[in-house]
């Protein structure tokens, strides 16, 4: 294939994914009373309505604080699991690394269905730090592949510097490392937070009557369709691309803190 036929299908395939968000957009401002495209008129109405129900403010909300909390769990666990496993040397490195990224490669309905499994026993199904175990097993490989990439560019004279002028290992890595790092741990952070709020699959089996943002839209679509959805889609979309430009960013930011 020429270069110029491979420009011309990426470009017709992004098109073809990318007419959704121009019908998505016109429907949540359409001042109809149901989905109608294209909208006889504009109102910000299904904002309002989206704002003035409690369900839909809880489960969003819900969805944010459960995002946060898998995005500080994840760091916590995966930050250390990249370090020993770009800088440590012991038995069985490989297969940490395997199992660590494995959750990228298990398809999401049998993680969902071994941990329901698992947390039925434990009586988390429902509970809102249920979610957050579970969500952060499915966002910890992404912490571990942005944080594993961005030590192994690191320019380790600089801690050697540090600990050659007598800081502690410690200290070097509180006051060198991890202020070095820090467009890693933001771009991790970011990542773990959005695999967590968009996550739709776990929510089903685990989330219960207290539902995620993801799991109130899903039973809506089932029960009803109004152009509510498409007002929820839009903010989820432009929060989302937000992240993203961030994530962007701070990348660009580890590859010149890199060179």
């Amino acid at each position: 294939m020429s270069r110029r036929a491979l420009v011309v299908a990426c470009t017709a395939i992004y098109i073809f994914l990318m007419l959704p968000l121009l019908v998505v957009f016109p429907i949540s401002l359409s001042s109809a009373a149901y989905m109608q495209f294209p909208p006889p008129g504009l109102s910000w109405q299904w904002y309002e309505r989206f704002i003035d129900d409690p369900q839909w403010v809880d489960a969003t909300v819900r969805s944010l604080y459960v995002g946060v909390a898998t995005a500080i769990l994840a760091l916590a666990l995966g930050v250390p699991l990249s370090f020993s496993l770009v800088r440590g040397r012991f038995a069985g490195r490989w297969l940490v690394d395997r199992i660590a990224l494995a959750p990228l490669i298990v398809p999401t309905i049998i993680l969902s269905i071994a941990v329901y499994g698992m947390f039925a026993k434990l009586k988390l199904i429902g509970e809102w730090y249920g979610l957050v175990i579970a969500h952060t097993v499915l966002a910890l490989p992404f912490v571990v592949l942005v944080m594993s990439a961005g030590l192994r560019d690191f320019d380790r004279g600089l801690e050697q510097a540090a600990e050659g002028l007598g800081a502690s290992r410690p200290r070097t890595l509180l006051r060198i490392t991890l202020p070095l790092m820090r467009p890693s741990l933001v771009s991790a952070g970011l990542l773990a937070f959005i695999s967590s709020f968009d996550e739709l699959v776990v929510a089903l089996f685990l989330a219960g009557p207290n539902m995620t943002l993801p799991k109130k839209m899903f039973d809506n679509i089932l029960m009803e369709i109004d152009p509510t959805i498409a007002a929820v889609s839009v903010m989820q979309i432009l929060l989302v691309s937000i992240v993203l430009v961030l994530i962007g960013r701070f990348g660009r930011g580890l590859k010149s803190a890199g060179r």
